[in-house]
């Protein structure tokens, strides 16, 4: 598949295989509820795919550390890189590794910085089927603990709104870059089941089973509540073209923000755009000033 069609595919389109599609339309005709229920597993469930050939130098050249996290109890795999005395925290988005911030690693390695990177539950060499987002935000206080403090944080999609959230919650680096971040988990719940070609209605059910199940309103861990709290500088990337993440997240997130800088590209999708040089320089020289 060509990468500019990749970039027009929602995640869930592009990995998931047919039958599991088909499945969700079912139910969704059949009985919105099941249908819920179906795409509620699905949310929860990262689709796995192999180690992509850009990522392999990293994967190669790393220092890897199987770690239980202290109240979850769920393992993480922690990529070491580089030697440099400033070390920056990179994570990953839904679905990613450790090393799918790899060219924006090699970049920080020759200004001088080392990075820590980790793969959250149930994704790359990490065991499990099953994750969600309060394991990555505890990741990230159990890795500030262990390896920090950390001169900067870079988070993509999910790791973004984790990194929002942690920062919020007293994670306290120097500077923070967000990149194809969303804001609200209500939108998220409602674009996966738009992308599973699934009714409205489901969308709202399985957020309303989230919030029971996890006894709160879910929208608290949405990007721009806790962009509120967040007061170090902070680039936001996005590209208009995100098919994944609407761009219009970012600028809902800057608009918190006390210190910020939107950053819009396009053409570049949601995960092509780790990879763009100009944004690499964007970050590096935002980190590095």
């Amino acid at each position: 598949m060509a990468k500019k069609h990749k970039d027009k595919t929602p995640i869930q389109q592009l990995l998931l295989p047919w039958y599991i599609l088909y499945t969700g339309k079912f139910l969704n005709w059949v009985s919105p509820y099941l249908a819920s229920r179906f795409a509620g597993k699905l949310f929860l469930t990262p689709l796995k795919y192999k180690l992509p050939k850009r990522e392999k130098a990293m994967d190669q050249n790393t220092k890897q550390t199987p770690l239980i996290l202290p109240k979850s109890k769920k393992q993480i795999i922690v990529y070491e890189y580089g030697n440099g005395g400033k070390k920056v925290l990179l994570v990953h988005g839904w679905s990613g590794r450790g090393t799918q911030l790899s060219k924006i690693a090699d970049a920080l390695l020759k200004k001088g910085f080392s990075t820590i990177s980790f793969d959250a539950p149930a994704h790359g060499k990490a065991p499990g089927k099953m994750s969600m987002m309060p394991h990555f935000i505890e990741a990230i206080h159990f890795l500030n603990k262990k390896y920090g403090p950390f001169h900067s944080i870079i988070g993509h999609s999910l790791g973004g709104m984790s990194t929002l959230k942690a920062i919020k919650e007293g994670v306290s680096p120097e500077k923070a870059v967000i990149i194809g971040t969303a804001n609200s988990v209500t939108a998220i719940t409602q674009e996966f089941v738009q992308n599973l070609h699934m009714d409205k209605e489901v969308a709202y059910l399985m957020k309303a089973h989230f919030d029971e199940k996890f006894g709160q309103d879910m929208d608290n861990y949405s990007g721009a509540i806790s962009a509120q709290s967040v007061h170090l500088p902070t680039l936001v990337i996005h590209d208009k073209n995100d098919v994944d993440v609407d761009y219009k997240c970012a600028e809902e997130i800057d608009k918190q923000l006390t210190d910020s800088e939107l950053y819009l590209t396009e053409g570049l999708g949601h995960r092509r755009i780790l990879g763009d040089p100009k944004v690499i320089n964007k970050i590096t020289t935002f980190i590095t000033a």
